[in-house]
């Protein structure tokens, strides 16, 4: 792992489906994720996605990347945008910096009209070499 690593890119499609059972697994029911008529009443122009969802996302792609959860010691970012039902979130991100076999990584997440929905998202990840060191 070194700085100027790209990590693979994550993109999903937001479903309904995806909705609903994310709101079972996190508990948040708020009808504004999964009730058309119940979000324009709200004054949204339709349903919208969780924003912890995308934030999931954006851990599934480091996960996926370093593929041990238990190397992640750290994940934050900053919710900036909304997105709706039929939306392709991508998730893309890279190394920023490696220092004693830990590594910083800045990651983004958008909507396929390029809109930020989570931003100045960082990760905090063993890079299992401790030889490692800022390249």
């Amino acid at each position: 792992m070194r700085r100027g690593d790209q990590i693979p890119e994550l993109q999903r499609r937001i479903k309904l489906e995806t909705l609903v059972r994310y709101a079972g697994a996190s508990g948040d029911f708020n009808p504004i994720h999964y009730d058309e008529q119940y979000a324009l009443a709200a004054g949204l122009d339709g349903v919208i996605g969780h924003g912890q969802l995308a934030m999931a996302l954006v851990s599934e792609t480091v996960t996926d990347w370093i593929g041990d959860s238990g190397r992640m010691k750290s994940i934050s970012g900053r919710f900036s945008g909304s997105y709706r039902l039929g939306d392709v979130l991508t998730v893309t991100g890279e190394v920023a910096e490696v220092h004693d076999g830990v590594a910083q990584l800045h990651l983004r997440c958008v909507n396929q009209d390029g809109t930020e929905i989570v931003g100045k998202a960082t990760a905090t990840v063993l890079s299992g070499d401790r030889s490692d060191r800022d390249g």
